[in-house]
């Protein structure tokens, strides 16, 4: 079962550097050539019952992952779950969904239309977490959910794939703090999420989070090709409870503004 989670997890990443070229430069950057500690990869999806929150966390509960906790996005319309393995040393999983029955009847049209396109079946296939947009849309179409919701405006986009990769600063060999790491970020010349600042939170929250911002890519829509941003990288350092175990959660705050690192136009 184990070589399932590297697999699966393999499978992700390539999937992930195909579409989000600077990540590699980052790992390189960042790695010397050392392995990174991934800290969590993160997935999006609707809350229709064929392609739900529970339909993509059934493929890492079947691996062994529990449910470990729950979030509310109020102000995004999203709801969320994190799963945790019971091997530490395997990524945390952070699975969100957009609650689709809050937004305009037109942007629910366009999204119950493309999820219409899904069969059933795909949802359980092996591949599926990587399998990328199981539908056809628009650029009007995409435009359309962007007004609306980067987030859904991404999904139509990018479909099922690791949104995010996240470093895990507390592994690393050549970097001990998160602000060191973002420096070095900036001095190659990266893009930073400044939305709530550079660093989300930090240790009074036992998390600080960074994260670049999406690269650019072509995508190819049903009527016409655009360049739209695609996934970005994420940093976490991890502080210690009162207990001193090292906080496995997350801080919907700090989360909230990490949603945005995929945002059309930097805040």
């Amino acid at each position: 079962m184990h070589n399932n989670i590297d697999t699966l997890f393999e499978n992700l990443w390539q999937n992930y550097i195909n579409v989000t070229p600077s990540a590699n430069k980052v790992h390189q950057l960042l790695g010397e050539g050392d392995t990174l500690i991934n800290d969590h990869v993160a997935f999006r999806t609707f809350n229709i019952e064929k392609v739900n929150l529970e339909k993509l966390s059934a493929h890492f509960l079947a691996l062994g992952y529990e449910e470990k906790g729950q979030y509310d996005f109020e102000q995004k319309k999203l709801k969320a779950k994190h799963f945790e393995h019971t091997d530490p040393t395997q990524p945390k999983v952070f699975i969100s969904e957009l609650l689709v029955e809050s937004f305009s009847q037109d942007v629910q049209n366009i999204i119950h239309k493309m999820v219409d396109q899904v069969e059933a079946s795909a949802v359980t296939r092996e591949d599926f977490l990587y399998s990328g947009a199981p539908w056809t849309v628009t650029t009007q179409e995409y435009e359309t959910l962007l007004e609306a919701s980067e987030y859904a405006a991404w999904m139509a986009a990018w479909g099922y794939r690791a949104n995010h990769f996240t470093v895990s600063v507390n592994h690393m060999k050549h970097f001990q703090e998160l602000t060191a790491v973002n420096q070095a970020l900036k001095d190659a010349g990266f893009t930073l999420n400044v939305s709530g600042g550079e660093i989300k939170g930090g240790e009074d929250v036992c998390l600080a989070q960074s994260s670049t911002m999406a690269d650019k890519v072509e995508v190819q829509f049903a009527n016409a090709s655009k360049v739209i941003p695609s996934c970005f990288y994420e940093f976490a350092q991890r502080y210690a409870l009162p207990n001193g175990e090292l906080y496995t959660g997350f801080v919907a705050a700090s989360a909230d503004k990490i949603f945005e690192s995929t945002n059309t136009v930097a805040a």
